[in-house]
C-alpha cells in the first residue's frame, strides 16, 4: 500500500489531458497549463520525444530544451545496426516498424531552430563540461514544463528542484526505485509549498514489490500559485479509465492503493 502522501489532490477529469503514445512516454497533466508554458526542459530524451512533439503542436510559441547525455553518435550508429538486423530478420514489417529505423532523420529534424538537445548529465555543475545542475538548466527561465526521467538520479536533484519550483508551471517526473526512496519522495512532497500532487501512475515495466506497490511511479506536479487548485485529496481510483494507460501494453496496468 502506498504512503496517504501519494495521494493526489482532486482535479476534475476535465482538467486532464494525456499527450504522447497510450503507452509508455504518454503523460497526463493540467491542460490549463498548455498556453501557459514558454519552455518544456526534458530530462532524459533517451530515443522518445512524442510527448514533445504533441506539445509543440498545441503551443506552438513554446520551445524544448532537452539533456541527455547518452543519446550521442554511438547510440545512433548501433541502434540503427541493431534495427536493420531486425528489419531483415521480420517476415512481416508494419509501418512503425520502418518510420522507427530512420528515427534519427526525426530527431534531426525536431531538434534544430528553437528545440536543442544537450549531451549532458543533469547533477551537478561540473568543471570537465559533461554535467549541469538544475538551478544552471532553469537559469533565467520561467513558466516551465519540466520533465525528468533520469533512471534513479532524480533523488540528487530534488532539492534543486524545490528551491526552483516557483518557475515552473508543472513537473512531471518518474521515481525509480520507489521502496529503497519512499522518504525522500514523502519529503519531497511534504516540503514543497507551491508544487501539488495531481496526478499519479505506476509503470508496469518496472514490475511491483511483495506488497503489489509499483517500483516505479509517475507524478505530476503544477503550480499551486499560478493554477488554481482546490486542496483536497481525491477519491479516484487509479489508474484512471479513459486517461491512463500501462506503460506495457502486454501487461496490465498497475491498481494503487493507499494506506488513506
Amino acid at each position: 500500500m502506498l504512503s496517504k502522501l501519494l495521494k493526489p489532490f482532486h482535479l476534475d477529469n476535465d482538467n486532464l489531458i494525456r499527450i504522447g503514445p497510450n503507452f509508455d512516454g504518454g503523460y497526463v497533466f493540467d491542460k490549463r497549463i498548455i498556453k501557459l508554458v514558454k519552455t518544456i526542459i526534458t530530462c532524459g530524451l533517451n530515443d522518445d520525444w512524442e510527448f514533445e512533439k504533441e506539445f509543440l503542436k498545441l503551443n506552438t510559441k513554446c520551445n524544448v530544451i532537452a539533456y541527455d547525455h547518452t543519446i550521442n553518435n554511438d547510440y545512433w550508429i548501433k541502434r540503427f545496426k541493431k534495427n536493420i538486423i531486425f528489419f531483415l530478420k521480420l517476415k512481416k514489417i508494419t509501418p512503425k516498424q520502418i518510420i522507427d529505423i530512420f528515427k534519427y532523420i526525426d530527431y534531426r529534424f525536431f531538434f534544430k531552430k528553437k528545440n536543442k538537445h544537450f549531451l549532458l548529465k543533469i547533477g551537478r555543475d561540473s568543471i570537465n563540461g559533461k554535467e549541469i545542475s538544475i538551478n544552471s538548466v532553469i537559469n533565467n527561465l520561467d513558466h516551465i514544463l519540466l520533465k525528468i526521467d533520469i533512471e534513479g538520479d532524480e533523488y540528487k536533484i530534488l532539492y534543486d528542484i524545490k528551491e526552483n519550483s516557483q518557475k515552473i508551471l508543472c513537473l512531471i517526473i518518474e521515481f525509480h526505485n520507489i521502496s529503497e526512496n519512499i522518504k525522500l519522495i514523502e519529503n519531497f512532497i511534504q516540503e514543497n509549498q507551491i508544487l501539488k500532487l495531481i496526478h499519479i501512475h505506476g509503470n508496469n515495466f518496472a514490475g511491483t514489490n511483495n506488497n503489489g506497490d509499483p517500483n516505479s511511479l509517475e507524478l505530476t506536479f503544477i503550480n499551486s500559485a499560478k493554477i488554481e487548485l482546490n486542496l483536497i485529496k481525491t477519491k479516484k481510483n487509479f489508474p484512471i479509465n479513459g486517461i491512463d494507460y500501462p506503460n506495457w501494453k502486454r501487461q496490465r496496468d498497475i491498481n494503487l492503493k493507499f494506506d488513506g
